[in-house]
């Protein structure tokens, strides 16, 4: 059984989200504000947290913060509906996904599976060592190193760039990366794979010969550069 923390401060709503949960065999813990939530996530191992943003003592964001520079717990941000700030924050942040309120359950069921699915589960066929360049990603590991830093990436940062050091040069549109990587349908104005490809430009150190190293093609989708390409086609 996964074991699951919820972080929210609307007590029907956790005690309902709690029953639907434990009857789809998640073992639930909850928390009603950011503090005491923090206090939890780094005190126990859990499989994901779902995290809501509007708390008392601690919001979802300054809780998110400092999670994020000691545990890489994945992490569903609840949003309010249609506030697309909340969600880009949450994402920049280091959440793994949003979930704006309010949703069904089978949507956030869903969406939780989702996210263990590409955080944890790991086949035969995945290899042990990638090696692209200056970067080598340990993906049964969990792990990055490029020029010799160890690179700190979410689980979902880290399956996105799985997938781009596996097959540099290959044109990837947006859709084909949330389906294949998030396991979802990309939605209109979803910045989900724009948030967490920004996430790994940043925590990445510039290459040596300066070039940068994906290029988005306005409208195609992103490409991960083998080395000296021509980009006059890309934005």
């Amino acid at each position: 059984m996964k074991n699951l923390l919820l972080i929210d401060d609307d007590k029907e709503l956790v005690s309902l989200l709690a029953e639907f949960l434990s009857l789809e065999n998640f073992n639930i813990d909850t928390a009603p504000d950011g503090e005491s939530g923090l206090q939890k996530a780094l005190a126990t191992e859990y499989d994901l947290i779902l995290l809501d943003v509007m708390m008392p003592r601690m919001n979802g964001f300054e809780m998110l913060k400092l999670l994020r520079q000691k545990s890489d717990t994945p992490v569903l941000i609840l949003t309010a509906k249609g506030d697309e700030i909340d969600k880009v924050l949450g994402l920049e942040m280091g959440a793994d996904d949003y979930l704006a309120k309010p949703f069904s359950e089978r949507e956030l069921l869903a969406r939780i599976r989702a996210i263990l699915r590409r955080t944890q589960y790991k086949n035969s066929d995945t290899p042990s060592k990638i090696t692209h360049l200056d970067i080598e990603l340990f993906p049964t590991q969990h792990q990055a190193i490029c020029q010799d830093f160890t690179i700190e990436l979410t689980g979902t940062e880290l399956l996105l760039l799985e997938k781009f050091l596996a097959h540099p040069g290959e044109l990837f549109s947006k859709a084909e990366l949330s389906e294949e990587v998030l396991g979802k349908k990309l939605q209109p104005f979803d910045r989900s794979i724009d948030m967490h490809l920004s996430n790994i430009r940043r925590k990445l150190p510039t290459r040596a010969d300066g070039q940068t190293r994906v290029k988005n093609f306005r409208g195609r989708g992103y490409m991960w550069l083998e080395g000296d390409l021509n980009l006059s086609a890309a934005s």
